[in-house]
């Protein structure tokens, strides 16, 4: 490990990213697997965890923005890769140039890849999103008819080609939420619609982490995994990651930067939301908000220092935050602390950070900031 990474860092074990990803296709055995690697791969780092999905046989790689999926591509990632967050004025021709298939949810963006393709001398690779509930991005069935319409006369022109057909749950990590049905049936009948209108699509594809793991109706040509790539459980309510056949990637640690002895009464941190019961010592730890960790955990969340876990005595600050040793442990300034982990030796996880921050996985893992080092394992 570079020595500039011991105030904190995250351990990226990439043979747990290789891990996820063949179980995941184990669980969608007539699906293709994308391994969405959006928002720096949900904070593991994109372009070393895209490999490594790859590794493992993930067949397709997903992006939220073009400026994501265009550095996998400087990158040297050549699999077929998809990104769908697009704003009017966006890089559409350098998408295009770059074979990166886009999604298309109006017709201004119909167009705008339209005069793309055109710029650029070749054909667009465009996916349809249909709106089946989710209320986001997407087209709704009302105006399903005009845009496929659209498309399908573009790709008579040859500016585009229809490659993807595909929808989102709002509520697949909910079991038994009435929502998921409605929302299959919506995309069944915009899928039928689509198909008879002419568009011959390579992927079909409404399935995330929750509906690959729960709901093999949904799987379809593809499946889209973000979280369960990464090894974290989608939702507490469906199993944990052991329960569901996969291993957490990242594990926070940090280097104990202070311990020292403190009188009863004696407050720590920001507002004094803690005060000492008793004579104790007291461990600071050089990570805070600015690096990821919640202030939403302030006086709840756990970490393993010393072979116990501790709980943060306090207010989390920007850059470190306490927590209360007790009068006699031997903890020392430069022992580990880890944040969380898988969890097997005994650490704490992301889901318990969630539960302490009232958040969810997604954002423990993914809110670890940029000037926390990534050291990778098993690359």
């Amino acid at each position: 490990m570079n020595e500039t990474a011991t105030r904190v860092y995250a351990e990226i074990d990439l043979d747990a990213v290789r891990g996820n990803v063949r179980a995941l296709r184990e669980r969608a055995p007539r699906a293709q697997v994308m391994a969405v690697v959006k928002a720096d791969g949900y904070g593991h780092g994109a372009v070393p965890c895209a490999r490594a999905a790859l590794d493992a046989g993930a067949a397709w790689i997903g992006t939220a923005t073009p400026q994501e999926a265009l550095a996998l591509r400087a990158a040297g990632i050549d699999a077929p890769l998809m990104c769908w967050l697009w704003t009017p004025g966006g890089p559409w021709r350098e998408a295009v140039e770059a074979g990166i298939d886009v999604s298309v949810s109006a017709l201004w963006a119909l167009d705008e890849v339209r005069a793309a393709a055109r710029a650029a001398g070749r054909t667009a690779r465009i996916q349809l999103k249909a709106d089946t509930g989710l209320g986001r991005a997407g087209c709704q069935p009302a105006d399903w008819a005009e845009l496929v319409g659209a498309a399908v006369a573009a790709q008579a022109e040859g500016t585009v080609r229809v490659t993807g057909l595909w929808s989102h749950f709002a509520c697949a990590d909910e079991p038994g939420h009435p929502s998921v049905p409605l929302q299959l049936a919506a995309f069944r009948d915009m899928l039928a619609y689509a198909e008879k209108e002419g568009v011959e699509p390579e992927v079909r594809h409404i399935a995330n982490s929750p509906a690959t793991l729960t709901r093999p109706e949904s799987h379809f040509d593809l499946v889209r995994c973000g979280l369960a790539v990464y090894g974290v459980s989608p939702a507490p309510e469906l199993g944990t990651p052991a329960q569901l056949g996969l291993r957490p990637a990242m594990t926070l640690k940090a280097s104990v930067a202070l311990v020292k002895a403190v009188p009863a009464g004696h407050g720590v941190s920001y507002g004094h939301h803690h005060v000492t019961a008793a004579d104790t010592r007291l461990a600071l730890i050089p990570a805070g908000y600015a690096d990821g960790v919640p202030r939403h955990a302030s006086g709840r969340g756990p970490v393993l220092v010393g072979g116990k876990i501790r709980t943060v005595a306090g207010r989390v600050a920007m850059d470190q935050f306490v927590v209360d040793l007790g009068p006699d442990d031997p903890v020392e300034a430069g022992d580990e602390a880890v944040l969380f982990g898988p969890g097997d030796g005994g650490e704490p996880t992301a889901e318990d950070w969630a539960q302490a921050a009232d958040t969810i996985a997604y954002e423990i893992v993914t809110r670890i900031g940029g000037r926390v080092p990534r050291v990778y394992r098993n690359g």
